[in-house]
């Protein structure tokens, strides 16, 4: 038999239990964190024009060569982003920022990364008859080894570099408008110039002067024709001014660095 403090200490307990079951949440001292893993899947739509690595001019081994990469060290980002990036409209083929407009000419529009280069000798591979590169929207690099080797590979294709009306080119991309066997630029066209940053967001003015660094730049600058003072010029110019803010500077501006068509 169930003695009657037995009952009571037995309904006691059910009625605590039933105040901390109904308790405000922030009155208990129990919590649940839960976390929530999300995988992106990216699909390029790029009209069915799908790369093959294998018909590349360039495996990787010889573009880092020709590039000097192990000279280069530090420097990863060249870069100015804009609020829009323009549109290209309709295209034969689509290469990274690349679209095919007809047999000789491809506009640009977006920045380089480590798989442009490629993307580039894939290009040409598909339409070997292109001369002509107008760069419309050319925010810059996001990997710099890679906009270096791209810049030498526009020079040795002997392609012409065309900054249209409107046309905006800035940061990384303003050395693959030098690298142009022929350079042209409408009268508006604007070339947004600043420093290099390396991936622990020290500059060009972080290295010392005898760093290998600033020499594959101004190296760069004389094989797209600039003479060594104004290669020196250039370079300076380009780095005084931080990688968070942006010198624009004119075609007259451009002119003065270099012969333009």
């Amino acid at each position: 038999m169930v003695s009657p403090s037995a009952i009571v200490r037995t309904l006691i307990a059910a009625l605590f239990a039933a105040v901390i079951a109904f308790a405000p949440v922030h009155a208990q001292q129990a919590f649940t964190v839960t976390t929530t893993t999300v995988t992106w899947t990216y699909d390029d739509a790029d009209d069915g024009n799908v790369i093959d690595e294998d018909e590349a001019l360039l495996d990787d081994e010889a573009l880092a060569s020709d590039a000097g990469v192990e000279a280069f060290g530090g420097a990863t980002r060249r870069y100015a982003p804009s609020a829009a990036l323009a549109t290209l409209g309709h295209a034969k083929a689509h290469f990274g920022p690349f679209a095919v407009i007809d047999g000789s000419t491809v506009r640009m529009a977006g920045d380089v990364d480590g798989a442009t280069p490629r993307q580039f000798a894939a290009m040409l591979a598909a339409f070997p008859t292109i001369r002509r590169i107008e760069m419309v929207d050319c925010p810059g690099s996001l990997d710099e080894e890679a906009n270096l080797i791209l810049a030498r590979a526009i020079r040795r294709a002997g392609l012409e570099t065309v900054v249209p009306a409107g046309g905006s080119v800035r940061s990384g991309a303003v050395e693959l408008w030098l690298a142009g066997a022929k350079r042209s630029a409408a009268p508006d066209a604007e070339f947004g110039v600043h420093s290099w940053a390396d991936e622990y967001g020290r500059e060009a003015k972080d290295y010392p002067a005898n760093d290998p660094v600033h020499a594959e730049y101004l190296g760069l600058y004389r094989e797209m024709g600039m003479a060594p003072e104004k290669a020196r010029q250039f370079y300076a110019l380009t780095n005084s001014t931080p990688f968070d803010d942006v010198r624009y500077l004119t075609r007259d501006d451009m002119a003065r660095f270099v012969t333009l068509d």
